[in-house]
């Protein structure tokens, strides 16, 4: 993931105090880095850069009081909460579980869009795209048609794998993402017609219907808390016998969690009534983990449904 993101409190004393923070909490210094980062929003009330980061000291400090009152001086001091503390105060269990902030996906995929690929695939050994499109190909050959679609819809195209892995089974793909850093990455790839910078869901809702024949969603439904909004757009613009297929993180539970990267897992119960409600026909729901953390498997889903 990319370094933290910095916005300046406009006051180089302060700025230099959460700098110096910053390197005491990486050599492990908790203490002393919360104390310093206390005086940083002593001195700059609005800093919000600083607020975040002194929520995550006090978390790891196991002082949850504290913790929160960071967090909330960071949405306070940032209205489009661009550091994702509605998230951090969801997973602490103060917030209602919603969905993220969009400033805060569109800052943390813009920064990471130029080391995006290297991470996911090196370091995390993603594979999404790869098991979507063996998916898609397993429920083609069920249904006893060709695997090629002539238009395809990729939303949180991101850097534009899943078109990758897709590219000889389809003739024209559409792009949505919420980064425009990341859409810059996907325009290289040659693969999309057209990409659009906008939210998934309302970037469905500009669709006209009966539009597509495939959408592919590798790794970009956890981020949506609901799945239902997406789904039922996703009806909407495929043509008859058109075909969605998407992954997600899932947990044991049946309802959907704010995991410990702070991505939504969704339960395999809420996935099969999520594409039953939009009215899609499910074909499989299949247990894959398409990434590693910490050299652990993230436990995942993999959907694939059909317009009937």
């Amino acid at each position: 993931m990319p370094a933290p993101l910095f916005l300046s409190s406009g006051d180089l004393i302060a700025d230099r105090r959460y700098d110096f923070a910053r390197d005491l909490q990486l050599r492990g210094d908790l203490m002393a880095a919360a104390d310093l980062m206390t005086q940083a929003v002593e001195r700059a009330p609005h800093f919000a850069s600083a607020w975040f980061a002194l929520g995550e000291l006090k978390q790891q400090l196991n002082l949850h009081g504290e913790a929160i009152r960071a967090y909330r001086k960071a949405q306070e001091a940032d209205p489009q909460d661009r550091h994702g503390a509605k998230l951090r105060l969801m997973r602490l269990g103060v917030e209602t579980l919603s969905e993220m902030p969009p400033a805060y996906v569109r800052a943390l995929f813009d920064q990471y869009a130029p080391s995006f690929e290297h991470a996911l695939r090196t370091n995390l050994h993603y594979q999404g795209p790869e098991l979507l499109l063996k998916a898609v190909l397993v429920a083609c050959h069920g249904l006893k048609r060709p695997a090629f679609f002539k238009s395809a819809i990729d939303l949180g195209c991101g850097t534009g794998l899943a078109a990758r892995a897709f590219a000889g089974n389809v003739d024209s793909f559409i792009g949505i993402d919420l980064s425009p850093g990341m859409l810059a990455q996907a325009q290289t790839t040659g693969l999309y017609h057209r990409l659009e910078a906008a939210d998934m869901v309302e970037g469905l809702k500009r669709e006209a219907d009966a539009a597509f024949d495939l959408a592919l969603a590798a790794d970009a439904v956890i981020y949506l808390a609901d799945l239902a909004p997406a789904l039922r757009d996703i009806h909407r613009v495929l043509r008859p016998a058109g075909l969605v297929a998407f992954t997600t993180e899932t947990h044991g539970g049946d309802g959907v969690i704010i995991g410990a990267g702070l991505r939504y897992a969704h339960g395999a119960a809420h996935v099969r009534a999520a594409i039953a409600d939009a009215g899609l026909m499910p074909l499989s729901l299949e247990a894959a983990s398409n990434r590693t953390e910490s050299g652990v498997p993230v436990p995942g889903l993999i959907a694939v449904a059909s317009k009937a």
